[in-house]
């Protein structure tokens, strides 16, 4: 997905951090997906007290949307450079096309996981059959080593593991003794946990990670403190045992994890570099693709310049400009 806020702001992320009491809770921002019946989401990652979890950098939770009334997702293509995607449904579908020529579906309970490395774009469309949308968009930042490498697509459907009163898809790394085979850059933990009401889990984890708890549904304790509908728990590394209790109605989340990042890295729009003039010339060689040469944005993705993004294959919908720098500097944080 997009980040198509009309001034996005930057980013400062930095190693390090930590909280008081080993769990800090993150309220959500409803940020809208452009326009003035657009879909809205909200967003937990980044914030000015918390950029990454790990290596996850971007954490948008949406739904449960009626199409009739939100329009659904068409997010035209766009570029992206330094991350990887990672698309998750509980409802609905949606359609994804990019630059690599992957045309696949993102279903509930199945993953998709895209590689920008040194660049990529890509379009999400929910199809005419989709009714309701309900999921997460994420981002992984790339660490420097693995920042330029090729753009990719990989498709997971992560089998159901289940115990006393709870149920868990693990689409990144391992829990509850099931292992993703999907590949990542830096170690993750990503899964989706499912608890019936006043079910308590006590699941043994990484003590070098630090781990994100999205509450989906319902509310949940994690250790000892509450995090309602669409908070994002954050637990600080040393913990070996991560503890959820749902509450009267249970509760669906997911758990995502990494031992801090260790990189300084800046975020703007749908990019993530190392510095202002990265993220500059990145929005440039876009800006110059999809005007082809001329002075306007070409009204269909198939005109796209080729370049570093390529072009999505069998898009035909207009793409999406990169909005202005902004008038500052972007800076870095070390």
């Amino acid at each position: 997905m997009s980040n198509v806020e009309a001034r996005p702001v930057e980013v400062e992320c930095a190693p390090g951090g930590g909280c008081a009491g080993g769990v800090e809770v993150l309220a959500p921002r409803d940020v809208p997906l452009g326009g003035p019946r657009a879909m809205r989401v909200r967003r937990t990652l980044p914030q000015r007290q918390r950029s990454l979890i790990g290596a996850w950098c971007f954490v948008d939770h949406y739904g449960p949307d009626r199409v009739a009334d939100s329009g659904g997702m068409s997010v035209a293509p766009h570029p992206h450079t330094g991350l990887q995607t990672v698309s998750w449904l509980f409802t609905g579908e949606v359609e994804h096309r990019d630059s690599v020529g992957t045309h696949a579906m993102v279903r509930p309970g199945e993953v998709n996981l895209m590689t920008g490395g040194r660049g990529i774009s890509h379009s999400e469309v929910s199809p005419p059959t989709t009714e309701t949308l309900h999921g997460a968009q994420l981002w992984v930042a790339l660490p420097d080593a693995a920042r330029h490498t090729e753009p990719a697509f990989e498709h997971y459907a992560p089998p159901a593991v289940a115990g006393p009163g709870w149920e868990a898809r693990v689409f990144l790394g391992s829990l509850l003794g099931s292992v993703s085979p999907v590949d990542t850059f830096t170690p993750l933990l990503g899964a989706e946990v499912v608890l019936e009401p006043g079910a308590r889990l006590a699941v043994d984890v990484d003590p070098t990670f630090e781990h994100g708890v999205l509450v989906d549904t319902g509310d949940v304790q994690v250790g000892d403190t509450a995090a309602a509908r669409a908070d994002l728990a954050y637990v600080e590394p040393g913990r070996e045992v991560l503890e959820l209790v749902a509450g009267a109605e249970g509760a669906r989340v997911l758990v995502l994890g990494g031992p801090p990042f260790g990189e300084a890295i800046v975020m703007w729009w749908n990019f993530v570099g190392r510095t202002h003039e990265e993220i500059a010339a990145y929005r440039a060689e876009w800006q110059a693709q999809v005007t082809a040469g001329g002075d306007a944005v070409v009204r269909d993705s198939q005109d796209v310049a080729d370049g570093r993004f390529g072009v999505v294959v069998g898009d035909h919908l207009p793409p999406i400009p990169a909005p202005e720098l902004p008038n500052a500097r972007l800076r870095e944080r070390r």
